[in-house]
C-alpha cells in the first residue's frame, strides 16, 4: 500500500511539472517575440530614460542649454552624428548606446516636432 502511495504521489508530482507540449511552444514563440523586441530597439524609452533630463519630456524643456527639439530642423543623419558624438555641453552617448539605440532615439526625437 505504501508503495502505491509513493508511486502515485511521484506520478503526479511529474505530472503536475511535466505539462504539456503547447505550454513549451508558446514559451519558445513568446522568447522569440522578446528577442525580436530585444532587436529593435524603443526609441521612446531610451529617450526617456537618457535624454529628458535635459530635453524634457516633449523635447522643448532646454535644462542646461539643450536645444528644443521641437524646432529642430536636423536631418536623420544629422541627430544620429549628434547623440552619437556630442555637441556642446550635451554628453556623447557613443560609448552607452549602440548604433541601434542611437538611431531609434533620432527617429523617435524627429517625431516631437510634429
Amino acid at each position: 500500500m505504501r508503495k502505491g502511495l509513493v508511486f502515485i504521489a511521484i506520478a503526479a508530482f511529474v505530472y503536475a511539472c511535466g505539462g504539456s507540449s503547447a505550454p513549451a511552444e508558446s514559451n519558445s514563440s513568446a522568447g522569440a517575440k522578446a528577442v525580436a523586441a530585444a532587436a529593435k530597439p524603443d526609441g521612446e524609452k531610451i529617450y526617456k530614460q537618457y535624454c529628458v533630463t535635459c530635453h524634457g519630456l516633449y523635447g522643448d524643456m532646454g535644462a542646461s542649454g539643450a536645444y528644443n527639439l521641437q524646432e529642430s530642423e536636423l536631418t536623420l543623419e544629422e541627430r544620429i552624428n549628434v547623440i552619437t558624438n556630442g555637441r556642446k555641453a550635451m554628453t556623447a552617448f557613443e560609448a552607452l548606446l549602440d548604433e541601434k539605440e542611437i538611431k531609434a532615439v533620432a527617429k523617435y526625437t524627429m517625431k516631437l516636432g510634429q
